[in-house]
C-alpha cells in the first residue's frame, strides 16, 4: 500500500516534505527540481527503475527526524524568499561571470581537440545572460509582491489585486524559464560526459568542469525550493 501511495506523489512533493530524499533521486538520475511535477511511479517507469526498491530507500531516509534547518516547507514565504536571495542568488552572482570566462577560455584553447567545450561555452553564456534577468525579476518584482500579499494574508485581509496579478504572471514566466535553464544544464552535462576530465586537460579545464558541476548542484536545490515549495505556496495567495 505504501508503495502505491508514494508512487502517486510527485517527486517535488516528496523532496519538499524531506530534502534528504533528494540524494536518493540524484543517485538514480531522477530530476527533482525542474522535473519535480512528475509522479514517482511515472519517473520510475520512464527510467526502468524498480518502484519498490526506490520506495524502500525513500522510507529509510524519511524515517529519520528532519533537522529544523532542512525543513524548508515549514518556513514562512518571506523568510524562504530571503534565504533564496541571500544563498542561491548570491552564489550565482558571485560565480556566473567567472564560469563564463573559464568556459570561453577553454573553448579557445581546447576547442580544436574538444569541440564539445565550444558548445558548452555558448550554452553557459546564454544561461548567465538569462539568469541575470531572471534574478532581477524575482528580486525586484515577484518577491516584493509575494511579501506584500503574504503580509495581507497574515493580517486577515485580501491581498491587493495588482500584487495577485504580478504573482500569477510571474509564476507562469518563472516556471517556463526554470525548465529552459534546466534543459540547458542537462545539455551541458551530456556534452561534458558528466563532467569527465579528458587526459589532456589543463588546470583551467578541470576547474571549469568543477565549477559547472557546482553550478548544477546549486541550481538543483535553488529550483527545488522555488518550484516545489515557494511557488505552490505563492499560487495559494
Amino acid at each position: 500500500m505504501q508503495e502505491s501511495t508514494t508512487g502517486d506523489k510527485t517527486i517535488g512533493e516528496i523532496v519538499a516534505a524531506n530534502f534528504r530524499t533528494a540524494a536518493v533521486f540524484e543517485n538514480h538520475g531522477i530530476d527533482f527540481c525542474c522535473g519535480g511535477r512528475v509522479a514517482l511511479a511515472t519517473a520510475c517507469a520512464e527510467k526502468g527503475i524498480d518502484l519498490a526498491g526506490i520506495t524502500g530507500e525513500l522510507a529509510a531516509v524519511q524515517n529519520e527526524p528532519v533537522e529544523r534547518s532542512l525543513n524548508y516547507s515549514s518556513w514562512t514565504l518571506p523568510f524562504l524568499a530571503d534565504y533564496i536571495v541571500n544563498t542561491h542568488h548570491a552564489w550565482l552572482k558571485e560565480n556566473d561571470g567567472q564560469i563564463t570566462a573559464y568556459a570561453r577560455k577553454i573553448a579557445d584553447v581546447h576547442g580544436a581537440n574538444h569541440p564539445e567545450v565550444i558548445g558548452i561555452a555558448t550554452i553557459f553564456d546564454k544561461i548567465a545572460t538569462d539568469m541575470t534577468a531572471h534574478l532581477k525579476e524575482e528580486e525586484e518584482v515577484f518577491f516584493p509582491a509575494l511579501k506584500r500579499a503574504d503580509a495581507a494574508r497574515v493580517a486577515g485581509t485580501t491581498p491587493d489585486a495588482h500584487d495577485r496579478e504580478i504573482i500569477r504572471v510571474s509564476l507562469l514566466r518563472l516556471h517556463r524559464e526554470h525548465e529552459e535553464i534546466g534543459d540547458a544544464v542537462h545539455t551541458i552535462r551530456h556534452l561534458s560526459n558528466n563532467y569527465a576530465i579528458p587526459d589532456d586537460a589543463c588546470n583551467t579545464f578541470m576547474l571549469t568542469y568543477q565549477k559547472l558541476k557546482e553550478f548544477e548542484d546549486d541550481l538543483h536545490k535553488h529550483v527545488h525550493l522555488e518550484n516545489n515549495i515557494l511557488f505552490p505556496k505563492a499560487s495559494e495567495l
